[in-house]
C-alpha cells in the first residue's frame, strides 16, 4: 500500500504526512515554489490538469512547469506567502482550497513584462484548486497583473497592448469542466448568500446602498486590483460602481461560494464569480476602461472577506485588469 492509501487523518487518498487540506496546500507550495523544487509539480499536479486564468487556459502539467520557470526567471526572489486558505468540499468528491497569496518580488529578469527594471513588487494571487488523491486536478487562478504593471512603471492598458501584439490578438478557449464527481460548493448560509447577492447587485448597476450599509463594517478595508486600498463604505462602494460603470453585464454567475469558520481565524468567505459583459460606457462614468467598443468582455473574479460581529471587516478583490484591457482593446 502507498502512503496515500493508508492516511488515517481523514484525508482519504492523500499522503499520510498531511493532516488537513490547509497543511497540504502550505507544504506543497513551500516545496515547489519556496523551495524551488519545480519537479515536484509532477508529483502534486494531475496530468491533464485544467488551469484557467482570465488570460487563458492550459491543460497539461508541463505548461504549469514552464509557466513557473518563466516566472522565476523574471522574479528569482519571488515569495509565495499564504495569507489564507478557505476550504470546502471533501476527500470523496474533491476538496477546494481558495488560497490567497501575497508575493513580494524583484523584477530582475527580462520576459513577458519587458526588460528587467529592478523594481520591487507586491502582488496578490488567489488560486482555487480542486484537490483529490494527493494532487491538484483543476485550478482557477487570478493574479493582480495591474499591481505588477504599476510597480514596473507601466499601466494595465499599456501592458495589455504589449501582450496583444505578442499574441497576435485576443483568444481564450472555453475551459473544460472540473473532473467527474466534483461539484462546486455554494454555501446556503444567510450571510454568504447576502454577500453574493450584494456583488451581483454591483455588477447589475444597482446602487445597493442599503446592502452596503447592512453587510460592511463602517471601517471596512478593501484591497482592490493594482494593490489599491480603500477605507470605509463610501470608498468601497465607489470602487464597485466604477468597475462596472463601463460594462453592461448580461450574465452573472456565482461559481463557488464557501464559508469557513475556525476558532483561530474567525469567519471568512470565498466567492468566485464571472460576469459576461459588453463594453458599452464611455465618458466620465466609464473612462476607467476607455471609450465604448461594444466588445464582449468576460470578468472573472475571486473575492475573500473576513467577518466579525456580523460585518465584513476586510475584502480582497482579485480581478485581472490587464485581461479586461486586452478584451477592450
Amino acid at each position: 500500500m502507498t502512503n496515500a492509501q493508508v492516511n488515517r487523518t481523514g484525508m482519504r487518498g492523500f499522503d499520510g504526512e498531511f493532516t488537513d487540506l490547509p497543511q497540504y496546500i502550505r507544504v506543497i507550495t513551500d516545496r515547489i515554489w519556496e523551495g524551488r523544487r519545480i519537479g515536484d509539480i509532477n508529483r502534486y499536479y494531475g496530468d491533464p490538469c485544467i488551469v484557467e486564468t482570465p488570460l487563458g487556459v492550459s491543460t497539461r502539467v508541463n505548461e504549469v512547469i514552464a509557466g513557473t520557470e518563466a516566472t522565476l526567471k523574471m522574479f528569482p526572489d519571488r515569495r509565495l506567502l499564504a495569507e489564507d486558505i478557505i476550504v470546502s468540499g471533501d476527500d470523496q468528491h474533491g476538496y477546494l482550497s481558495s488560497h490567497r497569496i501575497i508575493s513580494p518580488m524583484t523584477h530582475t529578469g527580462g520576459g513577458s513584462f519587458g526588460p528587467a527594471t529592478g523594481k520591487k513588487i507586491h502582488a496578490r494571487t488567489i488560486a482555487d484548486c480542486v484537490c483529490k488523491d494527493n494532487r491538484i486536478v483543476h485550478e482557477w487562478l487570478v493574479r493582480d497583473h495591474a499591481a505588477i504593471a504599476y510597480a514596473i512603471g507601466s499601466t494595465p492598458n499599456a501592458l495589455a497592448a504589449r501582450w496583444l501584439a505578442e499574441r497576435g490578438g485576443w483568444s481564450k478557449p472555453v475551459a473544460s469542466d472540473a473532473p467527474d464527481g466534483y461539484q462546486s460548493h455554494i454555501s446556503e448560509s444567510e450571510f454568504a448568500t447576502q454577500y453574493a447577492a450584494t456583488i451581483e447587485g454591483f455588477a447589475g448597476h444597482q446602487r445597493v446602498a442599503a446592502g452596503v450599509i447592512e453587510i460592511y463594517d463602517q471601517a471596512v478595508h478593501q484591497i482592490a486590483p493594482g494593490e489599491a486600498h480603500h477605507y470605509g463604505r463610501a470608498e468601497l462602494n465607489s470602487f464597485w460602481q466604477s468597475l462596472f460603470a463601463a460594462f453592461a453585464v448580461e450574465h452573472f454567475t456565482v461559481e463557488h461560494l464557501a464559508e469557513d469558520v475556525s476558532t483561530d481565524r474567525g469567519t471568512r468567505l470565498a466567492l468566485r464569480w464571472r460576469a459576461q459583459s459588453k463594453h458599452v460606457a464611455s465618458g466620465t462614468s466609464g473612462q476607467r476602461f476607455g471609450d465604448a467598443t461594444g466588445r464582449s468582455v468576460e470578468i472573472m473574479g475571486i473575492n475573500h472577506v473576513e467577518i466579525a460581529d456580523g460585518k465584513i471587516l476586510r475584502e480582497w478583490v482579485l480581478i485581472d485588469e490587464v485581461a479586461l484591457w486586452m478584451q477592450v482593446l
